[in-house]
């Protein structure tokens, strides 16, 4: 491809990605390099989000029993594709031991993981409500959320060869919530596991030789 035509093939990505309009205006010396790494960016955000929105799609239709009894919400938001768990459909109040029913679950969505996004980075959420620890071995709600995203995260690797490079898990505690914990149903709500598919590819790291 020619340094114009590629000037040209950039432009046309940028408009019909953003939807906005582009002043052609006479290129300065070191312009086409900015466009090829515009261009390469621009190839991988498209070829990110059509993997997504394959994962979705399939994800939908693994998962139609669960999101129809609203035990499971998939979005696409800037951050990824985002696949929230309501905390009952995977652990007993105040546990962090993933209920056996809920393994099967686990597997359809590894499943995707692995076969439509195997090159994506997995994000894995614990948050719970604000009702404060009474029963349980728990320190806080930060310990029972960061138990419960690691019991996930160990779940997809050891039982599904999940890449663990691919992982990771971190608690939020309460301090995350999606809606208010006024109400029952709000409080329900907040008590969740987030599993999110990051748009960005995973870099292995390999590791420093010392001399």
């Amino acid at each position: 491809m020619t340094s114009k035509l590629k000037y040209f093939v950039v432009i046309a990505l940028l408009i019909s990605l953003t939807g906005c309009s582009v002043i052609l205006q006479k290129r300065s010396p070191g312009d086409l390099d900015r466009i090829d790494d515009l261009a390469t960016r621009l190839s991988e955000e498209k070829r990110a989000r059509a993997e997504l929105m394959r994962a979705r799609d399939e994800l939908e239709e693994k998962l139609k029993k669960e999101i129809e009894e609203k035990q499971i919400r998939l979005e696409m938001l800037n951050k990824g594709l985002v696949i929230t768990f309501v905390d009952e459909i995977l652990f007993d109040s105040g546990k962090s031991i993933i209920k056996k029913d809920a393994y099967s679950i686990l597997d359809r969505v590894a499943k995707v993981l692995n076969d439509q996004v195997r090159n994506r980075n997995i994000a894995i959420e614990g948050h719970t409500d604000n009702m404060p620890i009474q029963k349980s071995k728990w320190k806080s709600n930060w310990e029972l959320s960061t138990a419960r995203a690691t019991s996930v995260l160990h779940y997809v690797i050891d039982n599904r060869n999940v890449d663990p490079e691919r992982l990771s898990a971190v608690g939020y505690g309460e301090f995350r919530p999606v809606i208010s914990n006024k109400t029952k149903e709000g409080r329900q709500q907040n008590r969740r596991v987030e599993i999110t598919i990051l748009p960005d590819t995973i870099i292995k790291n390999k590791p420093t030789e010392v001399k």
